[in-house]
Protein backbone atom coordinates (compact mmCIF):
# COMPACT_ATOMS: atom_id res chain seq x y z
CA UNK A 1 0.00 0.00 0.00
CA UNK A 2 1.71 3.35 -1.22
CA UNK A 3 0.27 6.38 1.39
CA UNK A 4 1.48 9.49 0.36
CA UNK A 5 2.00 12.04 3.46
CA UNK A 6 1.18 15.71 2.11
CA UNK A 7 3.10 18.25 4.54
CA UNK A 8 2.62 22.27 4.68
CA UNK A 9 4.77 23.86 2.17
CA UNK A 10 6.27 26.52 3.29
CA UNK A 11 4.55 29.73 1.48
CA UNK A 12 7.38 31.77 2.13
CA UNK A 13 10.56 33.33 4.13
CA UNK A 14 10.22 33.77 8.40
CA UNK A 15 6.57 32.04 7.76
CA UNK A 16 6.68 28.82 10.31
CA UNK A 17 2.89 28.30 10.74
CA UNK A 18 -0.51 28.14 9.13
CA UNK A 19 -4.15 27.84 9.70
CA UNK A 20 -6.27 25.18 7.94
CA UNK A 21 -8.93 27.56 6.87
CA UNK A 22 -11.11 25.28 4.57
CA UNK A 23 -10.96 21.61 3.58
CA UNK A 24 -12.37 21.35 -0.22
CA UNK A 25 -12.92 17.88 0.42
CA UNK A 26 -14.09 15.48 2.97
CA UNK A 27 -12.40 12.52 4.23
CA UNK A 28 -12.17 9.76 2.67
CA UNK A 29 -12.67 11.55 -1.01
CA UNK A 30 -10.96 10.17 -3.77
CA UNK A 31 -8.85 13.53 -5.22
CA UNK A 32 -7.30 14.21 -8.25
CA UNK A 33 -3.36 15.24 -8.63
CA UNK A 34 -2.67 19.32 -8.30
CA UNK A 35 -6.82 19.20 -7.34
CA UNK A 36 -7.14 22.01 -4.50
CA UNK A 37 -7.84 20.31 -1.05
CA UNK A 38 -7.81 23.20 1.13
CA UNK A 39 -7.45 26.80 1.96
CA UNK A 40 -4.94 27.59 4.21
CA UNK A 41 -4.02 31.38 5.77
CA UNK A 42 -0.63 32.36 6.51
CA UNK A 43 -0.43 35.79 8.27
CA UNK A 44 0.07 37.66 5.01
CA UNK A 45 -2.09 35.68 3.11
CA UNK A 46 -4.76 32.96 2.04
CA UNK A 47 -3.13 29.96 -0.44
CA UNK A 48 -4.38 26.79 -1.72
CA UNK A 49 -2.69 23.45 -1.00
CA UNK A 50 -3.15 20.88 -3.98
CA UNK A 51 -3.41 17.60 -4.23
CA UNK A 52 -0.01 15.66 -4.80
CA UNK A 53 -1.00 12.74 -5.91
CA UNK A 54 -4.30 10.43 -7.06
CA UNK A 55 -5.57 8.66 -4.32
CA UNK A 56 -8.16 8.63 -1.28
CA UNK A 57 -7.81 11.33 1.01
CA UNK A 58 -7.88 10.79 5.16
CA UNK A 59 -7.47 14.64 6.66
CA UNK A 60 -5.36 14.72 9.93
CA UNK A 61 -5.87 18.57 10.87
CA UNK A 62 -9.41 20.45 11.34
CA UNK A 63 -11.03 23.47 10.15
CA UNK A 64 -8.82 26.14 12.51
CA UNK A 65 -6.02 24.04 13.23
CA UNK A 66 -3.10 25.69 13.30
CA UNK A 67 -0.02 23.76 11.71
CA UNK A 68 3.79 24.14 11.76
CA UNK A 69 5.11 23.95 8.26
CA UNK A 70 6.07 20.56 7.12
CA UNK A 71 3.48 18.84 9.20
CA UNK A 72 1.72 16.35 8.18
CA UNK A 73 -2.17 17.75 7.23
CA UNK A 74 -3.27 14.77 5.09
CA UNK A 75 -2.74 11.42 3.37
CA UNK A 76 -2.91 9.82 0.30
CA UNK A 77 -3.58 6.60 -0.57
CA UNK A 78 -2.40 6.20 -4.35
CA UNK A 79 -2.90 2.69 -4.60
CA UNK A 80 -6.89 3.18 -4.23
CA UNK A 81 -9.15 2.24 -7.11
CA UNK A 82 -11.14 5.50 -8.44
CA UNK A 83 -14.35 5.08 -7.37
CA UNK A 84 -17.09 4.35 -10.58
CA UNK A 85 -19.20 7.08 -11.44
CA UNK A 86 -16.51 9.82 -10.43
CA UNK A 87 -15.87 12.97 -11.98
CA UNK A 88 -13.29 12.94 -14.33
CA UNK A 89 -10.05 14.94 -13.68
CA UNK A 90 -11.22 17.71 -15.49
CA UNK A 91 -14.92 18.02 -13.83
CA UNK A 92 -13.05 16.97 -10.39
CA UNK A 93 -13.08 21.14 -9.09
CA UNK A 94 -16.87 21.40 -9.83
CA UNK A 95 -17.47 20.89 -6.25
CA UNK A 96 -15.38 23.63 -5.33
CA UNK A 97 -17.05 26.08 -7.39
CA UNK A 98 -19.89 27.13 -4.81
CA UNK A 99 -18.67 31.30 -3.72
CA UNK A 100 -15.70 30.56 -1.89
CA UNK A 101 -16.65 33.52 0.43
CA UNK A 102 -19.40 32.54 1.68
CA UNK A 103 -18.17 28.49 2.33
CA UNK A 104 -15.64 29.78 5.00
CA UNK A 105 -17.80 31.44 6.78
CA UNK A 106 -20.30 28.35 7.35
CA UNK A 107 -17.60 26.25 7.95
CA UNK A 108 -15.72 28.37 10.29
CA UNK A 109 -18.81 28.82 12.54
CA UNK A 110 -17.70 26.73 15.81
CA UNK A 111 -19.46 24.23 17.27
CA UNK A 112 -22.19 26.03 19.81
CA UNK A 113 -20.31 26.24 23.39
CA UNK A 114 -21.92 24.53 26.15
CA UNK A 115 -22.83 27.03 28.99
CA UNK A 116 -20.26 27.51 31.57
CA UNK A 117 -20.45 25.85 34.98
CA UNK A 118 -24.18 25.53 34.02
CA UNK A 119 -25.52 23.44 37.19
CA UNK A 120 -28.19 20.97 36.23
CA UNK A 121 -30.16 21.91 39.76
CA UNK A 122 -31.63 24.46 38.43
CA UNK A 123 -35.22 24.81 37.86
CA UNK A 124 -36.79 25.63 34.67
CA UNK A 125 -36.72 29.21 34.42
CA UNK A 126 -34.84 30.07 37.54
CA UNK A 127 -32.04 32.20 37.56
CA UNK A 128 -28.68 31.70 38.29
CA UNK A 129 -27.25 33.05 41.19
CA UNK A 130 -25.82 36.17 39.97
CA UNK A 131 -28.77 36.80 37.68
CA UNK A 132 -31.01 36.73 40.97
CA UNK A 133 -28.84 39.40 42.73
CA UNK A 134 -29.04 42.12 39.67
CA UNK A 135 -32.78 41.45 39.69
CA UNK A 136 -33.64 41.73 43.46
CA UNK A 137 -31.15 44.68 43.27
CA UNK A 138 -33.42 46.05 40.22
CA UNK A 139 -36.22 44.86 41.71
CA UNK A 140 -37.81 43.22 38.84
CA UNK A 141 -39.90 40.11 39.16
CA UNK A 142 -38.04 36.88 38.12
CA UNK A 143 -41.03 35.25 36.56
CA UNK A 144 -41.41 38.58 34.39
CA UNK A 145 -38.16 37.70 32.63
CA UNK A 146 -37.43 34.93 29.70
CA UNK A 147 -34.54 33.37 30.25
CA UNK A 148 -32.19 32.66 27.21
CA UNK A 149 -29.92 30.09 29.52
CA UNK A 150 -29.91 25.96 28.89
CA UNK A 151 -33.29 24.96 30.21
CA UNK A 152 -35.04 28.53 29.89
CA UNK A 153 -32.71 29.56 32.80
CA UNK A 154 -32.32 33.22 33.60
CA UNK A 155 -28.54 34.61 32.91
CA UNK A 156 -26.95 37.19 33.95
CA UNK A 157 -27.40 39.09 30.59
CA UNK A 158 -31.27 38.35 30.79
CA UNK A 159 -30.87 40.21 34.39
CA UNK A 160 -28.87 43.09 33.14
CA UNK A 161 -31.33 43.65 30.21
CA UNK A 162 -34.66 43.22 32.47
CA UNK A 163 -36.02 46.54 32.19
CA UNK A 164 -37.00 47.95 35.17
CA UNK A 165 -40.90 48.17 36.01
CA UNK A 166 -42.22 51.59 35.96
CA UNK A 167 -44.58 52.92 38.83
CA UNK A 168 -47.74 50.59 38.83
CA UNK A 169 -46.58 48.80 35.83
CA UNK A 170 -45.07 45.97 35.30
CA UNK A 171 -41.55 44.96 34.20
CA UNK A 172 -40.71 44.75 30.50
CA UNK A 173 -38.05 42.02 28.78
CA UNK A 174 -35.84 42.54 25.51
CA UNK A 175 -38.21 40.68 22.66
CA UNK A 176 -36.90 39.53 19.93
CA UNK A 177 -34.09 37.42 18.71
CA UNK A 178 -31.05 37.49 20.91
CA UNK A 179 -28.46 35.51 19.16
CA UNK A 180 -24.37 35.85 19.10
CA UNK A 181 -22.16 34.13 16.41
CA UNK A 182 -18.94 33.65 17.90
CA UNK A 183 -15.91 32.74 15.44
CA UNK A 184 -11.98 32.71 15.31
CA UNK A 185 -10.02 34.91 14.05
CA UNK A 186 -7.97 33.94 11.18
CA UNK A 187 -4.16 33.99 11.28
CA UNK A 188 -4.06 36.71 8.94
CA UNK A 189 -6.60 38.86 11.05
CA UNK A 190 -4.68 37.94 14.00
CA UNK A 191 -1.82 39.21 12.55
CA UNK A 192 -3.09 42.42 11.09
CA UNK A 193 -3.92 42.94 15.00
CA UNK A 194 -0.77 42.66 16.39
CA UNK A 195 0.88 44.36 14.00
CA UNK A 196 -1.39 47.91 14.10
CA UNK A 197 -1.37 47.20 17.73
CA UNK A 198 2.50 47.46 17.83
CA UNK A 199 2.73 50.10 15.30
CA UNK A 200 0.72 52.34 17.84
CA UNK A 201 2.88 51.18 20.74
CA UNK A 202 6.43 51.46 18.77
CA UNK A 203 6.26 54.34 16.82
CA UNK A 204 5.89 58.41 17.21
CA UNK A 205 2.97 58.29 14.42
CA UNK A 206 1.82 61.73 14.07
CA UNK A 207 -0.86 62.99 10.79
CA UNK A 208 -0.54 65.50 8.74
CA UNK A 209 -4.19 66.76 6.52
CA UNK A 210 -4.36 68.42 3.56
CA UNK A 211 -6.51 68.84 0.15
CA UNK A 212 -6.48 68.53 -3.01
CA UNK A 213 -8.66 69.90 -6.22
CA UNK A 214 -9.67 66.79 -8.60
CA UNK A 215 -10.55 69.13 -11.13
CA UNK A 216 -8.01 68.39 -13.78
CA UNK A 217 -7.94 64.89 -13.35
CA UNK A 218 -12.02 64.38 -13.92
CA UNK A 219 -11.04 66.59 -17.52
CA UNK A 220 -8.11 63.98 -18.04
CA UNK A 221 -10.45 60.89 -17.88
CA UNK A 222 -13.71 62.55 -19.30
CA UNK A 223 -11.15 63.50 -22.13
CA UNK A 224 -8.80 60.57 -22.45
CA UNK A 225 -10.25 57.87 -20.70
CA UNK A 226 -11.73 55.80 -24.12
CA UNK A 227 -8.91 56.52 -25.94
CA UNK A 228 -6.49 54.97 -23.20
CA UNK A 229 -8.82 52.33 -22.72
CA UNK A 230 -8.46 51.50 -26.38
CA UNK A 231 -4.98 51.66 -26.45
CA UNK A 232 -3.70 49.96 -23.37
CA UNK A 233 -6.53 47.76 -22.20
CA UNK A 234 -6.87 49.50 -18.79
CA UNK A 235 -9.07 52.69 -17.40
CA UNK A 236 -7.62 55.87 -16.58
CA UNK A 237 -7.95 55.83 -12.61
CA UNK A 238 -7.33 58.00 -10.07
CA UNK A 239 -5.10 55.83 -8.58
CA UNK A 240 -2.42 56.27 -11.37
CA UNK A 241 -2.18 59.94 -10.80
CA UNK A 242 -1.63 59.50 -7.33
CA UNK A 243 1.07 56.84 -7.32
CA UNK A 244 2.99 59.18 -9.90
CA UNK A 245 2.55 62.08 -7.78
CA UNK A 246 3.31 60.17 -4.94
CA UNK A 247 6.86 58.51 -6.40
CA UNK A 248 7.57 62.25 -7.47
CA UNK A 249 7.03 63.32 -3.95
CA UNK A 250 9.37 60.77 -1.89
CA UNK A 251 12.48 61.78 -4.47
CA UNK A 252 11.75 65.07 -3.27
CA UNK A 253 11.57 64.19 0.16
CA UNK A 254 13.91 60.58 0.71
CA UNK A 255 13.12 60.69 4.84
CA UNK A 256 9.52 59.93 3.84
CA UNK A 257 10.66 56.63 1.85
CA UNK A 258 13.07 55.07 4.77
CA UNK A 259 12.55 52.78 7.31
CA UNK A 260 13.74 52.63 10.80
CA UNK A 261 16.13 49.69 12.74
CA UNK A 262 17.30 49.68 15.28
CA UNK A 263 19.35 52.81 16.07
CA UNK A 264 20.27 52.98 12.05
CA UNK A 265 18.03 54.69 9.13
CA UNK A 266 17.64 52.89 6.16
CA UNK A 267 16.88 55.11 2.96
CA UNK A 268 15.55 53.68 -0.35
CA UNK A 269 17.19 54.35 -3.82
CA UNK A 270 13.47 52.71 -5.25
CA UNK A 271 10.16 53.49 -4.89
CA UNK A 272 8.01 50.36 -3.94
CA UNK A 273 4.62 51.46 -3.40
CA UNK A 274 1.95 49.60 -1.50
CA UNK A 275 -1.54 49.67 -2.58
CA UNK A 276 -3.98 48.23 0.06
CA UNK A 277 -6.52 46.15 -1.66
CA UNK A 278 -10.12 45.00 0.41
CA UNK A 279 -10.28 41.34 -0.11
CA UNK A 280 -12.57 38.52 1.37
CA UNK A 281 -9.69 37.65 4.00
CA UNK A 282 -9.29 41.58 4.91
CA UNK A 283 -6.96 44.19 4.02
CA UNK A 284 -4.20 43.63 1.36
CA UNK A 285 -1.02 45.38 -0.05
CA UNK A 286 0.44 44.60 -2.67
CA UNK A 287 3.14 45.78 -4.03
CA UNK A 288 4.36 47.72 -7.07
CA UNK A 289 7.94 47.13 -7.98
CA UNK A 290 9.69 50.56 -8.74
CA UNK A 291 6.54 52.36 -9.73
CA UNK A 292 8.54 55.59 -9.98
CA UNK A 293 9.91 53.98 -13.53
CA UNK A 294 6.54 52.85 -14.17
CA UNK A 295 4.06 54.56 -17.34
CA UNK A 296 0.36 55.33 -16.09
CA UNK A 297 -0.71 52.55 -18.59
CA UNK A 298 1.57 50.21 -16.15
CA UNK A 299 0.67 51.39 -12.86
CA UNK A 300 -3.06 50.96 -13.68
CA UNK A 301 -2.66 47.67 -15.02
CA UNK A 302 -0.75 46.49 -12.53
CA UNK A 303 -2.72 47.42 -9.62
CA UNK A 304 -5.79 45.87 -11.63
CA UNK A 305 -3.89 42.40 -11.82
CA UNK A 306 -3.16 42.34 -8.04
CA UNK A 307 -6.62 42.85 -7.17
CA UNK A 308 -7.86 40.59 -9.46
CA UNK A 309 -5.65 38.35 -7.45
CA UNK A 310 -6.35 39.77 -3.91
CA UNK A 311 -10.16 39.13 -4.39
CA UNK A 312 -9.84 35.44 -5.91
CA UNK A 313 -7.40 34.40 -3.50
CA UNK A 314 -4.20 33.97 -5.86
CA UNK A 315 -2.19 36.63 -4.51
CA UNK A 316 1.13 35.49 -3.57
CA UNK A 317 3.33 36.34 -0.31
CA UNK A 318 6.41 37.53 -3.04
CA UNK A 319 3.52 40.07 -4.24
CA UNK A 320 2.85 41.14 -0.42
CA UNK A 321 6.44 41.30 0.60
CA UNK A 322 8.03 44.54 1.31
CA UNK A 323 7.06 47.96 0.06
CA UNK A 324 8.39 51.26 1.06
CA UNK A 325 5.40 53.23 0.97
CA UNK A 326 1.53 52.86 1.29
CA UNK A 327 -1.49 54.47 -0.18
CA UNK A 328 -4.91 53.16 1.18
CA UNK A 329 -8.09 54.50 -0.19
CA UNK A 330 -10.68 54.87 2.13
CA UNK A 331 -12.35 57.38 -0.06
CA UNK A 332 -14.07 54.52 -1.75
CA UNK A 333 -15.97 53.26 0.80
CA UNK A 334 -17.13 56.63 1.53
CA UNK A 335 -14.57 58.05 3.85
CA UNK A 336 -14.27 61.71 4.41
CA UNK A 337 -11.65 61.73 6.80
CA UNK A 338 -9.24 59.33 8.46
CA UNK A 339 -6.06 58.69 10.47
CA UNK A 340 -4.47 55.81 8.36
CA UNK A 341 -1.74 54.09 10.24
CA UNK A 342 1.87 52.97 9.20
CA UNK A 343 1.89 49.74 7.28
CA UNK A 344 5.55 48.57 9.10
CA UNK A 345 8.45 48.58 8.41
CA UNK A 346 7.38 51.33 6.57
CA UNK A 347 7.54 55.08 7.91
CA UNK A 348 4.69 56.51 6.42
CA UNK A 349 1.17 56.14 4.50
CA UNK A 350 -0.99 58.07 2.56
CA UNK A 351 -4.86 58.06 2.53
CA UNK A 352 -7.35 59.56 0.45
CA UNK A 353 -10.78 59.70 1.08
CA UNK A 354 -14.28 60.44 -1.17
CA UNK A 355 -14.16 63.23 -3.80
CA UNK A 356 -17.36 65.98 -2.86
CA UNK A 357 -18.37 69.00 -5.04
CA UNK A 358 -17.61 71.97 -2.01
CA UNK A 359 -17.44 75.82 -2.38
CA UNK A 360 -13.67 76.97 -2.83
CA UNK A 361 -12.34 80.28 -3.40
CA UNK A 362 -10.46 80.40 -6.83
CA UNK A 363 -8.61 84.07 -7.53
CA UNK A 364 -11.32 86.01 -5.35
CA UNK A 365 -14.31 83.82 -6.30
CA UNK A 366 -16.32 81.24 -4.79
CA UNK A 367 -16.59 78.01 -6.73
CA UNK A 368 -17.85 74.54 -6.94
CA UNK A 369 -14.66 72.13 -7.13
CA UNK A 370 -14.59 68.26 -6.50
CA UNK A 371 -12.18 68.20 -3.82
CA UNK A 372 -10.81 65.53 -0.89
CA UNK A 373 -9.23 65.44 1.95
CA UNK A 374 -5.91 63.17 2.32
CA UNK A 375 -3.68 62.31 4.98
CA UNK A 376 -0.46 61.71 5.40
CA UNK A 377 0.31 59.10 8.61
CA UNK A 378 4.26 59.17 9.40
CA UNK A 379 6.70 58.22 12.07
CA UNK A 380 8.28 61.59 13.88
CA UNK A 381 11.10 58.99 14.82
CA UNK A 382 12.85 59.78 11.67
CA UNK A 383 10.22 62.03 9.78
CA UNK A 384 10.40 65.68 10.91
CA UNK A 385 7.47 68.02 10.50
CA UNK A 386 9.06 69.82 7.46
CA UNK A 387 9.55 66.84 4.84
CA UNK A 388 5.91 65.36 6.34
CA UNK A 389 4.33 68.35 5.30
CA UNK A 390 6.64 69.55 2.44
CA UNK A 391 6.07 65.89 1.01
CA UNK A 392 2.00 65.98 0.64
CA UNK A 393 2.10 69.35 -0.54
CA UNK A 394 4.04 68.13 -3.04
CA UNK A 395 1.56 65.22 -3.71
CA UNK A 396 -1.25 68.05 -3.84
CA UNK A 397 0.90 69.63 -6.44
CA UNK A 398 0.35 66.80 -8.61
CA UNK A 399 -2.98 66.20 -8.21
CA UNK A 400 -3.33 70.08 -8.23
CA UNK A 401 -1.75 70.17 -11.61
CA UNK A 402 -1.37 66.93 -13.42
CA UNK A 403 -0.32 68.02 -16.56
CA UNK A 404 2.92 70.52 -15.63
CA UNK A 405 4.00 68.28 -12.83
CA UNK A 406 2.94 64.69 -13.88
CA UNK A 407 2.86 64.43 -17.59
CA UNK A 408 5.53 67.18 -18.47
CA UNK A 409 3.30 69.58 -19.72
CA UNK A 410 2.05 67.49 -22.94
CA UNK A 411 -0.68 65.36 -21.53
CA UNK A 412 -1.26 63.64 -24.47
CA UNK A 413 2.47 62.07 -24.55
CA UNK A 414 2.76 61.80 -21.20
CA UNK A 415 -0.64 59.36 -21.03
CA UNK A 416 0.93 57.56 -23.81
CA UNK A 417 -1.02 57.98 -26.41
Amino acid sequence: MSVLEMKVPSPGESITEVEIATWLVKDGDYVEKDQPIAEVDSDKATLELPAEQSGIITLKAEEGDVVQVGQVVCLIDMDAAKPEGAAPAAEAPKQEEAPKAAEPAKQEAPKPAAPVAAPQTYATGAPSPAAKKILDEKGVDAVQVSGTGRDGRITKTDAELAAVPALGGSPLTATGARTTTTTKLSVLRRKIAQRLVSVKNETAMLTTFNEVDMSEIFRLRKQYKEEFAQKHGVGLGFMSFFTKAVTRALQMYPDVNASIDGDFKINYDFCDISIAVSGPKGLMVPVLRNAENMSFSAVEANIKDLAIKVRDGKITVDEMTGGTFTITNGGTFGSMMSTPIINPPQSAILGMHNIIQRPVAVDGQVVIRPMMYVAMSYDHRIIDGKESVGFLVAVKEGIDNPVEILLGGDERKGLGL
